[in-house]
């Protein structure tokens, strides 16, 4: 339950914008560096001649250390405070995400890439904590905000690449990786000067010297992690595998409009949502909803492969995958004992990462052994699946209050 007197509302209409746009700019950072990759994967394929097991790797490291990096990061938040842990994620996230741009082969674009992921998963756990810190009256507000800034992070990089920065760069992939990469490093001093100091933040927990190695017997971790991890997958998986994909169509010329669509129309999203904020807090319905046209959708990639079916077919995968990913972020500070939420995160994000690592490397293993590119989609398929049965089941566990002996 929350604390007494820790309504949003007592906040001014000024600080309450200045903290949404903060967890904003923190969201963008958590994304942009990472989405600037899928764009030029067919160029990286070709200049240092990977096999589509190698691609899905690609994606798949940084998500891996999403996984790895979740528990550290949240004994760091303990340690040394969320906004210090958040910042520092930022500057490794931008700083290794620039030096892919420098990778002489296979192996040290792995190495940039596994750092770039590492800084990704330092921040995570720190933003459903800062959204307990800063706004605990508004959860569903904060987390809205943070994932707009992921959405539109994803979308700015993934969809002005190939129409705007690549021929702006000469065509160099090395060189676009390394343009993400600044605006990402300048979102650090930003969000450091104008964070609120410890003793200004409003009464929602803090996070110094709290608990941080998840609970790993408690079924809301798991449920948690694998409602995020059928997401993620889906969603960074399309990613990967849409440009190849398309290449083994012919149609290589509609992964700009795919791409552009795939990422785009997830900023319609955070809108929607910004609209029902009270709506989505432990609601069944956006899993049960949009799960199912998930699984149309990735049916559509696979036996509608018309120009049509295929951009209609990439909106819709983003569109849901968006839908339900901020209700699945609110639902740690939601569920938790606000001392227990970077080590809740933590748990969630290593669950769902690891999931995310494995379903795009089986996707790229399966067009490999097959020689049939549909084939990639099939896991995904059963993420989509994945996400409407644990999103609703997650959405039915109890609040901690209503844990208690005697309740």
């Amino acid at each position: 339950m929350l604390p007494a007197g820790n309504s949003a509302a007592g906040l001014s209409l000024g600080r309450l914008l200045k903290l949404l746009f903060l967890l904003f700019l923190a969201g963008v950072a958590l994304r942009m560096t990472i989405l600037a990759m899928p764009p030029v994967i067919p160029l990286v394929h070709d200049e240092l001649h990977m096999s589509e097991t190698q691609v899905g790797l690609l994606v798949g490291l940084p998500l891996a250390l999403f996984a790895v990096a979740a528990v550290p990061g949240s004994l760091l938040i303990a340690r040394i405070g969320t906004n210090l842990a958040v910042i520092i994620g930022m500057v490794i996230a931008a700083l290794a995400s620039g030096a892919r741009g420098a990778a002489v082969d296979v192996p040290t674009l792995y190495a940039a890439a596994i750092a770039t992921g590492f800084g990704v998963a330092i921040m995570q756990p720190g933003m459903p904590t800062l959204v307990r810190e800063w706004l605990p009256g508004r959860i569903a507000l904060g987390t809205i905000a943070y994932t707009a800034g992921m959405l539109i992070g994803a979308t700015i990089s993934s969809a002005l690449t190939i129409p705007y920065v690549l021929p702006l760069l000469g065509g160099s992939w090395r060189r676009d990786l390394v343009f993400w990469a600044v605006p990402a490093i300048l979102i650090a001093p930003v969000f450091y000067l104008l964070s609120p100091t410890r003793h200004d933040r409003l009464a929602g927990g803090t996070a110094i010297g709290g608990r941080w190695w998840p609970d790993w017997n408690d079924p809301l971790t798991w449920l948690l992690g694998l409602t995020l991890g059928s997401n993620n997958s889906a969603f960074f998986s399309t990613n990967a595998f849409l440009g190849e994909y398309l290449a083994s169509l012919g149609k290589a010329n509609l992964l700009g409009p795919a791409l552009a669509w795939l990422n785009g129309l997830q900023i319609a999203a955070p809108f929607l949502l910004l609209l029902m904020a009270n709506r989505f807090e432990r609601r069944a319905w956006p899993f049960l909803l949009f799960g199912p046209i998930l699984l149309a959708s990735f049916l559509a990639l696979i036996f509608v492969p018309t120009r049509l079916g295929i951009i209609v077919s990439a909106a819709f995968v983003g569109f849901t995958t968006a839908m339900t990913f901020a209700p699945v972020l609110a639902l740690p500070a939601l569920l938790s004992a606000p001392g227990d939420v970077p080590r809740t995160s933590a748990g969630m994000f290593t669950v769902s990462y690891t999931c995310a690592i494995i379903i795009p490397t089986v996707s790229g293993a399966l067009w490999d052994l097959t020689g049939r590119p549909w084939t990639a989609f099939l896991p995904l398929c059963l993420c989509a699946v994945g996400l409407t049965v644990f999103g609703a089941a997650v959405t039915r566990h109890r609040l901690p209050a209503e844990r208690m002996p005697g309740r």
